[in-house]
């Protein structure tokens, strides 16, 4: 009698289980490099040794005045912190690609400038953060 054993392996491969662990594993970076990304303001940096492109409209000034307190001032006018925003739609108006320079003193922390930032961003304005040539 000739009985054959059927026990031979396989030389085959099953590609499906590892295109699916690929296609899950190309989801799982594609999820997580987005919550990576900072969510950051754009800043129009001019160069210290050349001038920028952009003609600013008006100015925004912060002032240290070493007490504690700082002084605010849109274009010439002083104001107070709660007043810059309001000033700045009213010199702003009308206005296509608004442009808005700020110049600051060197210790005024960087909470009174993004205080600054954050009205320009909500506004949809481009912020130029003034700088002293070297």
């Amino acid at each position: 009698m000739a009985i054959k054993s059927r026990s031979k392996v396989s030389a085959e491969f099953s590609m499906s289980s590892m295109s699916d662990l690929v296609f899950l594993l190309l989801i799982f970076f594609m999820i997580t490099s987005t919550m990576i990304a900072p969510n950051a303001l754009k800043l129009l940096l001019p160069s210290s040794n050349s001038q920028t492109q952009a003609k600013p409209f008006t100015t925004v000034s912060i002032k240290d005045m070493n007490d504690g307190t700082y002084v605010f001032a849109v274009g010439t006018q002083p104001c107070d912190e709660a007043d810059v925003e309001q000033l700045l739609i009213r010199e702003l108006v009308g206005q296509e690609e608004p442009y808005v320079s700020l110049h600051v003193d060197k210790s005024v922390p960087m909470e009174q400038v993004v205080k600054i930032m954050n009205i320009s961003k909500n506004n949809n304005w481009k912020l130029i953060l003034a700088t002293k040539p070297e």
